[in-house]
Formats: structure tokens, C-alpha cells, sequence
């Protein structure tokens, strides 16, 4: 063959294997990063786990989530926070958001929420995490935001934020499950529609005397400067409005003393 042909046709079969070979590292990649996911890392927070129905569950090293993929975010996020965790606080850079690698089904891109008018909300607060540089990057994953306002965001919802570090301190030891409620969503944001939800939830949970007590807060989806306890709601109507089942390894009796009370009395404010 002309050596005029032969050089053209043998770069194009070397970069179609280049191109094929980085086409299966990334393959791969995306393929441990899926499996590790589905690693449970944290026993005794899988006790606490709520249960997950059809979505997809990702057990990362600092936090447990499952992904609602038509509403390209986490129906919910749990994880443990303890008093020593917030002790150690680290000063961090804060890093940019990256796309979660172990949501099989594709985490939403960050890039959906660019010019917006919302922000990426933080469902497992980076504040949260300040212990270490891997907790702390591990909340800037796309798995772990939600639409918010800004106003909301930085207002009602970060008080909240505050008061669970406040119990955690207190407590030494709380389980915080959240998420915004997916049903009747405000609106959808970017390419893949993201969906703005109209309220978001958080409850928390800590052992005591008696055997486990929590706290379930629901709140619109806007400015509000009223009193936190002014949202506090039962685990059962939370979980009639979120279709979610929260605390379902728990004991029969357990689970129904504590998710249909109010249970104010055992928390400080």
C-alpha cells in the first residue's frame, strides 16, 4: 500500500483505539464508583435508615443518601453528627461542585442551577462536615443539593441548621434525616429539570432514657422569620406528605410512640 494512505489510515486506527481505551477507564471508573456506593459504611447509621423504595441508595463514607432520579435529587440524606465532629473544625477552601459518579441512574449536573435564581442548597450542611477535608468536600456533591431561595436558604433553614449543631453539642450524638418534599414542586430548573421542591424537611433523632426521642420539622419553601418549633410536625404526618417510611427498623412500639408525638419537651431550644 501507498505509503500516502498507509500513515492517514494508521492515526486514525491508533486514536479510535485511544479514544476507546479512555471510553473504558471511564467505564470502569463510573463502575467502582457505583459499587462503592452501594457499600454500607456505617452500620449503625443503616439501622436508622429510611426506607428507599425504587430510588437509588448511595452509602457515601459521611453520609447516606437516596436518589430520586425523576426529580434529579435525594429523596432524603441521613447521617450521624456528634459533638466531637464539631470540635474539630478545619478552615477549608471551599471546593466546586462535582457531579456524584456513584448515582448509577446519573447525578444532576451542577450547572442546572447556573442563573437559576436558586441556590444549591445544602441537604447535609458542609458546616456539617468541617472535620475533615473529605467530609467536607463530600457535601459538594450534586446528589447532595436542592433548588432553594436564597433568602430561605441563608434564613429559616440555616436556623435550623444551627439548633441541630446546638442539640448535637448538647446531645453528643444526633441523626439528622432531610430532604425538600418532591410532590407538587414549585417549579424545574435547567436542562435535566431539576425540581424545585415547595417545602423541605428535616428530623432529628437521639437516644434518651426512655429509649429513642425526635423531632420532625416541615417548612414552606420561603422567607419566614418565624420560631422553629412553629414547624415542628409529627413523623407521621411528615411521612404522609413525603410518602416516605422513616424509621422502619425500629421497634413497632417504638416507631409509633415517637413518630406520632410532638415531642418537644425532650429537646432544648
Amino acid at each position: 500500500m501507498n505509503r500516502k494512505y498507509t500513515y492517514p489510515l494508521l492515526m486514525m486506527v491508533v486514536i479510535t483505539l485511544i479514544v476507546l481505551g479512555e471510553k473504558y477507564l471511564e467505564n470502569q471508573e463510573k463502575k467502582e464508583r457505583v459499587e462503592a456506593g452501594e457499600v454500607v459504611k456505617s452500620q449503625a447509621l443503616s439501622f436508622f435508615l429510611p426506607k428507599a423504595e425504587n430510588n437509588t441508595i448511595v452509602h457515601h463514607k459521611y453520609y447516606t443518601l437516596s436518589y430520586d432520579e425523576p426529580a434529579e435529587q435525594a429523596a432524603w440524606v441521613a447521617y450521624t453528627l456528634t459533638h466531637d465532629q464539631l470540635k474539630r473544625v478545619e478552615v477549608m477552601s471551599r471546593p466546586y461542585f462535582d457531579i456524584d459518579a456513584a448515582v448509577a441512574t446519573g447525578a444532576a449536573d451542577w450547572r442546572n442551577y447556573k442563573n437559576s435564581g436558586y441556590d444549591r442548597g445544602h441537604l447535609c450542611s458542609a458546616k456539617d462536615r468541617s472535620f475533615s477535608t473529605q467530609a467536607y468536600n463530600e457535601t459538594f456533591l450534586t446528589s447532595n443539593i436542592s433548588p432553594q431561595l436564597h433568602r430561605f436558604n441563608s434564613g429559616v433553614w440555616n436556623r435550623l441548621e444551627n439548633q441541630v449543631r446546638d442539640w448535637a453539642k448538647r446531645y453528643t450524638k444526633v441523626t439528622v434525616v432531610t430532604a425538600g418534599v418532591l410532590a407538587d414542586p414549585l417549579a424545574a430548573i435547567g436542562d435535566e429539570e431539576v425540581v424545585v421542591p415547595h417545602a423541605f424537611y428535616k428530623i432529628v433523632l437521639r437516644e434518651n432514657a426512655s429509649g429513642y426521642t425526635c423531632l420532625a420539622f416541615l417548612i414552606p419553601h420561603s422567607e419566614s422569620g418565624k420560631d422553629l418549633k412553629e414547624f415542628v410536625v409529627s413523623v407521621d404526618s411528615l411521612e404522609f406528605v413525603t410518602g416516605i417510611d422513616f424509621f422502619p427498623k425500629l421497634e413497632d412500639s417504638e416507631e409509633n410512640r415517637i413518630e406520632k408525638s410532638k415531642l418537644l419537651k425532650d429537646w432544648k431550644f
